[in-house]
């Protein structure tokens, strides 16, 4: 489980509450796009915290378990900064995801990636890849931000199979079908 206890993130306005459950879909809604992308940078550990608490398991997230913290997670960004067009710590960028170095213990196989992405039902796009390979980590909790509306589907069977899935969107569709929805103002 994931929790989220009366959490102001800096640079942000408001608290947010949320308990995310072993198999359920959960959405965060609401707010512009980068609002929703600091709540998923801050329960990754990239934002601070300055009052409240995250958790995983009762185990709250501090700076010096945030790593720990990371390798219980596979994160699916929108999209990747290229190095250079960053006026403040926006991650990911390639760079920190390259720092991370998380995905070159993955062995993936060609076929092994193809088979989620067809899995998916949808184009074999760049999310999709990101996607397939966050899957193929086999991690408990997946957070995705702004999935196209084709994974809707496959997402809900990533939570079926008993993983914590957060995504942020403002799609109807997803806050529609979710198990649980905070809407940021």
């Amino acid at each position: 489980m994931l929790e989220l206890n009366d959490v102001l993130l800096e640079g942000e306005p408001q608290t947010v509450s949320l308990m995310a459950f072993d198999g359920q879909l959960t959405c965060i809604t609401g707010g512009t796009d980068d609002q929703r992308t600091d709540w998923l940078y801050g329960i990754l550990g990239f934002v601070p915290v300055r009052s409240g608490y995250i958790s995983i398991d009762g185990e709250p997230l501090t700076p010096a378990n945030a790593a720990t913290f990371r390798q219980l997670m596979a994160y699916v960004p929108k999209s990747l900064r290229a190095e250079g067009q960053v006026r403040r710590f926006e991650p990911p960028t390639v760079q920190d995801i390259l720092d991370l170095k998380e995905n070159r213990h993955l062995t993936v196989t060609t076929g092994q990636l193809n088979r989620e992405i067809k899995m998916m039902g949808s184009a074999d796009d760049e999310q999709a890849q990101w996607l397939a390979l966050a899957v193929l980590r086999d991690r408990p909790i997946l957070l995705v931000d702004s999935p196209l509306p084709d994974y809707l589907d496959y997402l809900k069977m990533q939570a079926a199979q008993g993983r914590v899935v957060l995504v942020t969107s403002d799609d109807e569709a997803y806050w529609r079908q979710a198990d649980a929805v905070v809407e940021l103002s």
